[in-house]
């Protein structure tokens, strides 16, 4: 062979451009591209992490450092000071000990008097507590439940979704909503129960749809549903924001954990059923019908073999909506007046002095805000990887 075509493997027979800008091997880059790669990934990580860092030290400045800054560096542009952390407490006088530890024995109790309210008449505690730990002991709760529900029912519609065809009749679906908003002026303007009022319209939809079936011709399908169910999330918060809260209000719910664990499961819902959708409609179906020949229900078909392999996209989804319910703000203004405000809300109003905001005091509110979420996002990390489904189907 000659020498104008023949190849070169050796690196001695490299010149020094092919060393640089040639991958020495399949799957591995050249020099030049490693450096330009890396590089421009420091710089992408100094940009997205640079806002935290300055969040964490200006939690450690005082007045002074704030005003005449900018400084970046501690004990060389200017002195660390606890300051603003010690502020949040010794300015409260119920932030000691004694009322965190009855703050424990408030959620177990509150939660018991919710649950039997409807049968015995109990009277909730409120003792005197630290407002910033009552705010972020309410955001754990709410935003753990609320994520839970949300996944856990999201997905399974999802997956129903992906798997089941359905064909509701459009006249089903109409005298639904006029029923369910029949329930809501009967609670409202008449005064009747919630519950008493939802059981007698549920009793009345299972007759009319009973009796005027064959009346109903047009249906929707899997495609409509998904559209209507993203559409519920394109909709602006604070368009509904004034019926949730009369709404909350007559069935006796505001101001409470439960209003906006469901609140915020229902108003993220959208975005589960969206991305587990995908993930769903991508798994081989030949897993599921192998495992139908041998027995298996749907729900321990989705329980033991689709969530398994769904396990990276069930974790982003996991901390995407754990995310937005943490942050949340507009519901929990109007929803969360005293005991479950949150610590969107505590950040928010909390620092606000008579000359301005006390940068220095929200930011050290702000670090303990974030923490859970990136205790939250380095457990999910070992879950969200690809190649999960690699090899899953053989032959």
């Amino acid at each position: 062979m000659s020498d104008a075509t023949s190849y070169k493997f050796r690196k001695t027979d490299r010149t020094l451009m092919q060393r640089l800008f040639e991958a020495p091997s399949v799957g591995k880059m050249s020099p030049v591209a490693k450096v330009v790669a890396y590089t421009l990934l420091a710089v992408w990580s100094l940009f997205v992490l640079f806002p935290l860092y300055w969040v964490v030290i200006t939690s450690f400045k005082d007045a002074a450092a704030v005003n005449q800054g900018p400084f970046f560096l501690p004990w060389v542009d200017f002195q660390p000071t606890l300051d603003a952390w010690r502020i949040q407490f010794t300015e409260d006088a119920d932030c000691t000990i004694g009322a965190i530890g009855r703050q424990l024995w408030l959620l177990v109790y509150n939660s018991f008097v919710f649950v039997v309210s409807p049968v015995v008449s109990l009277d909730p505690m409120e003792p005197a507590i630290c407002k910033i730990y009552l705010a972020f002991t309410n955001s754990v709760v709410i935003s753990t439940f609320s994520t839970a529900l949300c996944v856990l029912v999201g997905s399974m519609a999802a997956y129903a979704l992906a798997r089941i065809q359905y064909a509701p009749r459009f006249g089903n679906i109409m005298m639904f909503v006029l029923l369910l908003v029949g329930v809501i002026f009967a609670t409202t303007y008449a005064g009747i129960p919630w519950w008493a009022s939802s059981a007698v319209a549920l009793a009345m939809f299972f007759f009319l749809v009973r009796a005027l079936r064959g009346y109903f011709k047009m249906s929707l399908k899997n495609g409509d549903i998904l559209f209507w169910i993203i559409s519920q999330r394109i909709l602006p918060p604070i368009v509904v924001v004034i019926p949730l809260y009369v709404m909350f209000q007559a069935v006796g719910l505001l101001d409470t954990h439960a209003a906006l664990i469901l609140l915020y499961a229902v108003a993220n819902m959208p975005i589960v059923v969206w991305l587990m959708y995908d993930f769903f409609s991508n798994l081989p179906i030949e897993l599921e019908e192998s495992a139908q020949l041998d027995g298996a229900t749907r729900f321990r078909i989705f329980r033991e073999i689709v969530l398994p392999l769904t396990r990276p996209g069930l974790a982003a989804t996991t901390l995407l909506i754990l995310v937005l319910s943490w942050n949340e703000y507009l519901f929990a203004v109007f929803l969360a007046t005293v005991k479950v405000q949150t610590m969107p809300i505590m950040v928010a109003a909390k620092n606000t002095g008579e000359k301005g905001i006390f940068w220095w005091e929200m930011c050290a509110l702000i670090v303990v805000m974030i923490i859970p979420v990136i205790i939250m996002a380095i457990l999910l990390t070992r879950f969200i990887s690809k190649g999960v489904l690699l090899g899953a189907v053989k032959g």
